[in-house]
């Protein structure tokens, strides 16, 4: 195979064709994606807004909507214009652009979603210390520090994954530019940097999931020792749905970056990623906050004064 010029465009070959069922599905990814927008959108005004949602934990989830929000940004328009218009060229820059933020937001996500988790095992399991065990500094250099941990892999990818030669092949079988299906187009042994892709996954994965399991075990074996039938139960359904979107997000980003490349298919990538990347960002504002009965307080209270107004 002849080296292709990196200099060129890219080809997303995108998510959908142009049958009557796609668009049908083009349609509903576009409605996840605002309604999803308008969710994370309205949890970062209610908890900016309403003085009693200033606290370590509505802060966290404050971050992980705004993380949700540039996410969509990164993926939905680009996917959304090439289908509309046709055109499905990307640049090598845009690409870098994309893995450079799509790694960034996802991979600060792995590390703001463990944090939250510790931030709720403090909560139910030392109430009483929860000022001391969760201060206000510890958040932000948690908030900080996943942020940090995010952008420098995903600098580190994009970088990576672009200083390989690619050959004749320029066709990307995603709707988005993703390292591990940039890598199947190199025409360089990407064995080293593989190895080292399967690390950080390690580390930005598997780690922070674990220390969302351990943190969850010690809440649920807290509910356990709980006297009340009525607390028992609202634990429980609180944690099996933190744990439901968790599962999704970790399950989905475990399965597209640590798997062997002879194991991979296109299509079953594209549909994979579209759930942490779509479908994920609906369900957080949802399972997070707007179940939360302080939350809710907060929607009705700045609608009423929203009512006063135009009264």
């Amino acid at each position: 195979m002849n080296i292709w010029n990196t200099t060129s465009d890219f080809i997303l070959l995108g998510l959908f064709n142009h049958t009557g069922a796609h668009l049908f599905l083009f349609v509903m990814v576009l409605t996840i994606t605002f309604t999803s927008l308008v969710g994370n959108a309205l949890m970062l005004f209610l908890i900016h807004q309403d003085a009693r949602l200033h606290t370590p934990m509505y802060f966290l989830l404050s971050q992980l909507s705004l993380m949700d929000m540039m996410l969509l940004s990164t993926i939905v328009p680009k996917m959304a214009a090439d289908y509309l218009t046709g055109k499905k060229s990307i640049s090598s820059a845009g690409c870098g652009l994309q893995i450079f933020f799509f790694m960034s937001l996802g991979g600060g996500e792995c590390f703001l979603l463990a944090a939250m988790s510790y931030d709720r095992y403090v909560a139910v399991c030392h109430p009483l210390r929860y000022p001391i065990l969760m201060s206000w500094q510890l958040c932000l250099r948690m908030t900080v520090g996943s942020w940090f941990l995010g952008a420098a892999d995903g600098l580190m990818q994009a970088a990576a994954t672009l200083s390989f030669p690619f050959c004749d092949t320029h066709e990307i079988d995603h709707f988005f530019c993703e390292a591990p299906t940039l890598l199947c187009l190199a025409c360089a042994d990407t064995v080293v940097f593989e190895y080292v892709m399967y690390i950080c996954c390690v580390l930005m994965l598997l780690v922070p999931f674990s220390l969302i399991l351990i943190s969850y075990s010690l809440i649920l074996a807290a509910v356990l020792q709980m006297h009340s039938r009525e607390a028992r139960k609202k634990a429980f359904a609180t944690c099996s749905s933190h744990l439901c979107v968790v599962g999704l997000f970790y399950g989905a980003a475990i399965f597209i970056y640590m798997r062997p490349k002879s194991y991979r298919s296109a299509n079953h990538d594209k549909v994979v990623s579209a759930f942490y990347t779509i479908f994920t960002p609906l369900l957080n504002p949802i399972i997070y906050s707007l179940r939360n009965s302080e939350v809710k307080g907060a929607l009705r209270k700045c609608m009423g004064q929203c009512a006063a107004l135009k009264l």
